[in-house]
């Protein structure tokens, strides 16, 4: 089983298009995708994976409520937005790396990169 399966949250069809080539060129399985919190959090009950990639502000809606769950789960996160993250995340995320859109690829993927090796670190420790 691959250790490098994300969970993508992405309400924009073109960016969440881009988002899927990226992670795929570097050998990420994307083992679901949702452009909504309900359909986020039904994906995230699955625990299907290792980590996951949350746009903060889905359809005027905010994924606080997704990330808590995979928080509580261990799932490492990485927050995208439109917006300056500092300006909008809640404190409690404040560790949670977050990129702003549009991105720059190479960020992004030294993030995810970086969320993979605590997922890694994460069920290491627990076996």
């Amino acid at each position: 089983m691959s250790e490098r399966r994300a969970l993508v949250v992405e309400d924009s069809l073109l960016i969440l298009v881009a988002l899927e080539m990226i992670l795929e060129m570097h050998g990420v399985e994307i083992v679901g995708t949702a452009s909504t919190v309900a359909e986020a959090l039904a994906l995230a009950e699955t625990g299907a994976a290792d980590i996951a990639i949350l746009d903060i502000n889905l359809h005027n809606q905010m994924v606080y409520p997704v990330a808590d769950l995979l928080i509580e789960r261990g799932v490492p996160i990485v927050f995208t937005t439109g917006y300056a993250p500092e300006e909008i995340l809640p404190a409690r995320y404040a560790d949670i790396p977050a990129i702003r859109k549009p991105y720059d690829h190479d960020a992004l993927m030294t993030l995810v990169e970086q969320a993979f090796a605590l997922a890694k670190a994460h069920k290491a420790k627990a076996t």
